[in-house]
């Protein structure tokens, strides 16, 4: 598969909680960042998502903001 996305960040999963209808999938991207995606029970079933296997997490965004106190 190709993905025209620039935003991608491969990485190592390291958990995935799935709750009721949502997972909570958690990629380690080295440096010590973990990145965390809300994704369907379902994709996480398609993608055969487990923890220890290899996945970019890829961020789409139209807007990125920046807030301060």
């Amino acid at each position: 598969m190709q993905i025209s996305a620039r935003n991608r960040l491969k990485g190592k999963i390291v958990e995935v909680k799935e709750g009721a209808t949502t997972a909570h999938v958690r990629i380690d991207i080295g440096g010590g960042s973990i990145v965390t995606a809300s994704i369907t029970n379902e994709a996480v079933d398609e993608l055969g998502l487990a923890a220890g296997g290899d996945a970019y997490a890829v961020v789409k965004a139209s807007d990125v903001m920046i807030a301060v106190d």
